[in-house]
């Protein structure tokens, strides 16, 4: 049986898969926005993997502080941390390699916590050295000014007879000292300084330091 029908008018009517051919197919529309943007998206995630790549392979272990540590303070193995930084030729930081020959030496200034160890931030030196001494002196808020004392400050120690007492006469009224230390005490609360002097004045500077009749003067801290 054919499945061309005439119709009531008298046209042909076309049924079944020929019929069925001859819709044409929808137009895909282009939305230019969206190609714009999954272009961008892909050239931003190249980037971002660049980057990623480069920072990776130039980043480097260096050694910072894992806390704030005081200028001629002794350096330990607690006090350093390892971290990976990337690498910067203006920069001179110290390999984490060399922690074992870190620890032991002296901050040479002072290290703020979280910065990054360079070769000038620690020294050998050993304090005190040949032909010095280091006394100790716990000071009253009277006998101090009211800035903190650092490592390295220039200081006199000024003598401060008691009403009526007399010095033998030529005796000096100051000596000359320099700070390599700074605590408080836990017993008493007192600021104790460690002072720097030559040998030979250290038995004349304890024994005025015993009598208590002595004051810390700071002097300039420029260099």
């Amino acid at each position: 049986m054919s499945s061309t029908a005439t119709r009531f008018d008298g046209s042909l009517n076309h049924e079944g898969p020929a019929a069925t051919a001859l819709v044409p197919p929808p137009k895909l529309r282009r939305r230019p926005a969206l190609i714009a943007a999954a272009i961008a998206a892909i050239c931003i995630g190249a980037l971002l993997a660049g980057w990623a790549w480069t920072a990776t392979t130039n980043a480097q272990e260096v050694l910072v502080a894992r806390s704030s540590i005081e200028r001629g303070a002794v350096i330990e193995a607690a006090d350093l941390a390892r971290v990976r930084l990337s690498a910067d030729p203006a920069l001179t930081p110290v390999p984490a390699a060399q922690l074992d020959e870190i620890v032991g030496q002296r901050a040479a200034m002072d290290i703020a916590e979280g910065g990054m160890l360079t070769p000038g931030s620690y020294t050998s030196e050993v304090v005190p050295g040949e032909g010095q001494s280091v006394v100790g002196v716990a000071l009253t808020p009277a006998q101090a000014p009211g800035l903190s004392f650092q490592y390295g400050d220039r200081v006199r120690v000024v003598v401060t007879p008691a009403q009526g007492d007399e010095l033998p006469a030529g005796t000096p009224l100051s000596n000359d000292a320099t700070v390599v230390g700074v605590h408080t005490s836990g017993e008493t609360g007192q600021t104790v300084v460690d002072l720097l002097v030559p040998k030979a004045d250290a038995a004349v500077l304890a024994t005025r330091i015993a009598s208590g009749n002595i004051a810390l003067v700071l002097d300039s801290r420029e260099r």
